[in-house]
């Protein structure tokens, strides 16, 4: 009786111990991802088109027979922009959908307020589409970033500019909360490696639809060169009041304000824009014949032209798939984070940096390159740069 019970217990033992290994969103057939987007918000454009360059990429590998046997399921539930919501979110999809990782959460705070619940459950944060530096610091094993931050582009990006233009005032514009923070950050770290000073700075609540009064602001300061730490409406609504203003600066945006619909919404009166970018705007008429392959058969697929939010669903779910398969059969939370600290990312069709990862480097690059909006479109208008 004795034999038999211990037996038993090891048994149990054992049991409980292939339990701890397997990681959830994991089985025989299948691997559960999920992301949090903005599907109704002020981001809702930059959320649809982040939701379905993944979705292509996932029905790519379903259709290939999937990653080492396992099809993936892609689960994308709404924030609004608003991090109470994005926690929420959270919760459903770690608690009730059991994912294995949550790929390409859109937003800085919403991130920022989501990580808790995940790491709890020792679900990865992978690849956020946000550049602030709390998606690699400080350090996590679960956590995954994949471009330069706002604040390293900035901080390269303004001198170069300032001293292109020839500029003496520098002001900004910037959004009150973490991601228009760390853009002013950047910047005013940039303005000290030259001896420069902010000559003049005014914030915004998230959501806002007015900004007559930080132009004027700007404007009256005389400020020939404004730093932007606005997102897609932001941008237009600033600079198009600054135009109504007769007010002309030079205007410089980080990546966020990189995107096809500030031209398409804002107009001409967008042009001369500078933003920071890494990947490309896919036009479908691109003179690159890969981009301009990739565009149509997004816009055969999904009726809309792709944008660069796009490419950065596309890709990323591409680099999660590459190291799942490093991984091999035995998938785990441990096997990923070993795969992925071993991955070397080379540039792609789009332009992007090369990525390297490593047990103590969780930000791919911190490479970025400027972009200038000329006729209604984004043209290159400098090679990559970055912090050594």
């Amino acid at each position: 009786m004795k034999y038999r019970f211990s037996m038993i217990a090891a048994a149990l033992a054992l049991g409980a111990g292939a339990a701890s290994a397997q990681s959830q969103g994991v089985s025989a057939n299948e691997i559960v991802l999920g992301s949090i987007q903005d599907l109704s918000g002020p981001l809702a454009g930059f959320g649809k088109q982040v939701r379905l360059g993944m979705m292509l990429r996932v029905d790519e590998v379903n259709e290939q027979g999937g990653v080492n046997g396992r099809k993936v399921r892609l689960l994308v539930e709404d924030s609004g922009y608003d991090p109470k919501k994005a926690v929420l979110a959270a919760q459903k999809l770690v608690n009730q959908d059991k994912i294995f990782a949550m790929v390409g959460h859109i937003g800085t705070a919403q991130n920022m307020a989501a990580m808790p619940v995940q790491f709890q459950k020792n679900v990865i944060n992978f690849f956020p589409v946000t550049a602030a530096r709390q998606m690699y610091e400080p350090f996590h094993k679960l956590k995954y970033s994949f471009a330069a931050t706002y604040f390293d582009q900035m901080k390269i990006a303004v001198p170069k500019l300032i001293k292109e233009k020839g500029a003496k005032k520098v002001c900004a514009m910037y959004q009150d909360d973490e991601f228009g923070l760390e853009v002013l950050r950047g910047a005013e770290e940039g303005l000290k490696d030259i001896g420069m000073e902010m000559a003049e700075k005014t914030s915004f609540k998230r959501g806002a639809t007015d900004f007559s009064s930080q132009m004027q602001k700007l404007a009256s300061t005389q400020c020939d060169f404004v730093v932007l730490g606005t997102i897609i409406r932001e941008t237009i609504g600033g600079i198009a009041t600054a135009r109504r203003l007769g007010f002309n600066p030079t205007f410089l945006g980080s990546s966020a304000a990189y995107t096809d619909l500030i031209h398409k919404l804002g107009g001409p009166a967008m042009n001369g824009l500078y933003a920071t970018m890494t990947v490309q705007n896919p036009y479908t008429d691109e003179a690159s014949q890969p981009i301009r392959f990739w565009a149509n058969k997004y816009k055969t697929k999904y009726n809309e032209d792709p944008t660069v939010f796009s490419v950065y669903g596309y890709n990323l779910v591409d680099t999660f798939l590459k190291a799942s398969g490093k991984a091999g059969k035995n998938l785990t939370t441990d096997s990923f984070i070993k795969a992925m600290d071993t991955m070397v990312v080379p540039p792609d069709i789009f332009g992007s940096a090369e990525m390297s990862f490593s047990p103590t480097k969780r930000l791919g690059s911190n490479a970025t390159r400027l972009s200038q909006l000329q006729d209604n479109r984004w043209k290159v208008a400098s090679e990559y740069m970055k912090i050594q």
